[in-house]
């Protein structure tokens, strides 16, 4: 699919002037419309829920957003339900999906009435020794193990995953939790990560509609959601398709049929856990040439860096790069784009067909609003960007200032003999 930025070069050369590069810029316009058609997409069932994984992009002001929109959150830390509570989410409206999780976050999570999703069946102990007793409703994570396929193609290896019960520990899980209390349930399972097919949502529904009647049927639970978490991917190629989000749900609402209504359960949920999905086509990193460097390569820097936009660094992953102003130059000038960091893997392209760029030009890092800000760290004492709204009527807001040396030092004890700098 053609990738076209959501803002001109006019319009960023308009923030610049306030807020100088780089900035994360985030498009309120689009990310209502793909809200509106996640919903439309699950509409045929009453109880569907978003739960926006705050992970991504963790910003109050995009959560607010999303609240309006109907979703609700997903947390995985004490201060990820911290930023929920203070957005006005409550109750399950949350959802608490953690791993290797401290008490003390057992029992925030309990003390808001969020959902609790365990990893694994050693957790009832904690949770109930965190809550003194086991929540009414509750749910429990699936790994089915082994390798994922959709078709031939192997689309990720649940079996050398970190997260999730097997099967008999799930059913284990299930007759423990009624007696100690619970009466509701929900089943939970990720198991592939940025799938750009509309065929892993319906095939990982079927696989969790199967169990859950099978829990039901040998358990006696009442089941009261399935979640099917992320995994619905983006193209972040421009020669990839984008997921179609109605056949996606379509796919679920043709396997709810002939899995779950026939057994009777007709009435449950369906939540999702979406991220990537909901987020990264509508955040950008905007950045400005700053250097070239023409040795066996021809180098252009940047004044953003792997601290600002990580991905490229660390999976390899591919951000495809406008210039802005140049979209119908002819793309005949191959480059390393980079960052600053000592580290030669801070590149955000390698060997790049880009028009010229001339120092100045600015540089838009297409597909950046979910896991994009958020990994961002202070490695060589970087410093992270501000973050921005591109609202819907045009104007500009910032949602997070950008980091000064103040805040990189003040957790140092020693901060006085800096008061020079700061």
């Amino acid at each position: 699919m053609e990738k076209k930025p959501f803002a001109t070069k006019e319009q960023l050369e308009e923030i610049a002037k306030t807020y100088p590069t780089p900035f994360y810029l985030y498009d309120e316009k689009g990310i209502r419309e793909n809200a509106r058609k996640l919903k439309e997409a699950f509409a045929w069932n009453p109880g569907f829920k978003e739960y926006f994984a705050v992970k991504a992009t963790p910003n109050p002001f995009i959560l607010k957003i999303l609240k309006e929109m109907g979703c609700g959150t997903d947390c995985s830390s004490q201060t990820e339900l911290m930023m929920s509570d203070a957005c006005g989410f409550s109750g399950h409206e949350i959802m608490f999906s953690s791993n290797d999780t401290p008490i003390e976050e057992f029992k925030l999570a309990g003390d808001l009435g969020a959902i609790i999703n365990l990893d694994d069946i050693t957790h009832i102990e904690w949770v109930e020794k965190a809550l003194g007793a086991i929540p009414e409703t509750i749910c429990c994570r699936f790994n089915p193990g082994g390798l994922f396929k959709i078709s031939n193609d192997i689309m990720d290896n649940p079996g050398d995953a970190k997260y999730g019960m097997t099967e008999e520990q799930m059913f284990e899980a299930y007759k423990i939790l009624q007696k100690k209390g619970a009466k509701h349930f929900g089943i939970h399972a990720f198991l592939a990560s940025n799938t750009v097919t509309n065929e892993y949502y319906p095939l990982l529904a079927k696989i969790l509609f199967e169990l859950a009647v099978r829990l039901k049927k040998e358990t006696g639970a009442d089941i009261r959601f399935i979640n099917l978490s992320g995994g619905i991917g983006i193209p972040y190629r421009p020669d990839q398709e984008a997921n179609d989000i109605a056949v996606i749900g379509e796919g679920v609402r043709k396997a709810y049929e002939e899995v779950m209504v026939p057994a009777g359960m007709g009435d449950v949920a369906i939540f999702t856990e979406l991220g990537r999905f909901m987020l990264a086509p509508y955040g950008a990193l905007v950045t400005r040439a700053i250097h070239e460097k023409h040795t066996y390569k021809e180098y252009i820097g940047t004044d953003a860096c792997a601290v600002n936009l990580m991905r490229p660094a660390m999976y390899g992953a591919y951000h495809h790069i406008t210039v802005m102003g140049k979209e119908n130059a002819p793309h005949d000038h191959k480059y390393d784009i980079v960052g600053s960091l000592c580290e030669n893997n801070d590149k955000f392209a390698i060997d790049r067909m880009l028009p010229e760029i001339k120092m100045g030009d600015l540089l838009f890092i297409h597909d950046a609003g979910a896991h994009g800000f958020s990994m961002g760290y202070n490695y060589n004492g970087k410093l992270k960007s501000a973050e921005l709204l591109l609202k819907e009527d045009g104007s500009v807001q910032m949602i997070r200032r950008a980091e000064t040396p103040a805040d990189y030092f003040a957790t140092f004890d020693f901060c006085g003999i800096l008061k020079k700098y700061l």
